[in-house]
């Protein structure tokens, strides 16, 4: 089996390709490359002193469940390319890639042109992170918690459309909340993601059920990037929410209606 995925360069998207390349004989990988130190370098986020907390707490996370950033496994074909750049890129660029069983993506930008034709023909599976379709765009599950909705973080994992994060869902993964400070928290849920993921792949049940169209009028909030400003993040450090306060939210708050949800 050969496995496609286009995902990003942080340790969680590495961590996805290797969990991919056990599964098959190649996995190639096409990866949108961005600073892995965002709010110390100017970059995809702004560099503030703002933001370098704010990522400071997400880099530590990150590094709780998938390490630093390391090589990744010898069955990988990878094709660095900047962020930005994956629509311009033509078929004979990729043609290996485009020969393959199973195409994923992950955390890359929003594709157009005759690669979504292409990826949608052929039953590309995106992982959104968040509960779509209550929250789609960028950030989701960080929106969710600054909405004080933590019931909201998780991911769905859907077939890639040519809207974005609007084809039908397959199934939601959903994190129950241990120990955890909020960064770490929706991080797990992106562990939760992978792990079923890959799961269903092995057993065979990841295109078995039928997946069901995404009601825009559930929808909670749509968020872009540009609305993710040092001033929200500010805000969002100030609230100094914990373990407790998300328990407590999680207490009292009615879960939303999920397809397939698995819960971990």
């Amino acid at each position: 089996m050969k496995i496609t995925v286009f995902t990003s360069n942080q340790p969680r998207h590495l961590s996805l390709i290797n969990r991919l390349a056990e599964l098959s004989e190649t996995t190639y990988a096409i990866l949108e490359c961005t600073t892995v130190f965002p709010g110390y370098v100017q970059d995809f986020f702004e560099k503030s002193e703002t933001f370098k907390e704010y990522f400071s707490n997400v880099i530590s996370a990150e590094e709780k469940y998938f390490g630093n950033s390391t090589f990744t496994a010898k069955n990988v074909r990878s094709l660095a390319i900047k962020l930005g750049d994956l629509n311009l890129l033509k078929p004979k660029q990729i043609a290996p890639a485009l020969e393959s069983d199973i195409y994923v993506v992950f955390g890359s930008s929003f594709i157009k042109g005759w690669l979504t034709d292409f990826l949608t023909q052929n039953h590309a599976v995106n992982i959104h992170m968040g509960l779509s379709p209550y929250y789609r765009g960028s950030s989701c599950n960080f929106w969710a918690l600054f909405d004080g909705k933590p019931e909201y973080v998780g991911a769905t994992i859907h077939f890639l459309s040519k809207g974005l994060d609007s084809g039908p869902i397959i199934y939601h993964a959903v994190p129950k909340l241990d120990d955890e400070n909020p960064f770490e928290f929706t991080m797990r849920s992106v562990v939760v993601a992978q792990e079923t993921l890959t799961e269903k792949i092995v057993n065979s049940e990841l295109f078995n059920s039928a997946p069901i169209p995404q009601f825009k009028d559930l929808e909670i909030r749509y968020s872009k990037n540009i609305e993710f400003t040092d001033e929200i993040a500010a805000e969002f450090l100030s609230r100094k929410m914990d373990n407790t306060k998300l328990k407590s939210l999680l207490s009292i708050a009615k879960r939303p209606e999920l397809l397939n949800p698995v819960f971990r």
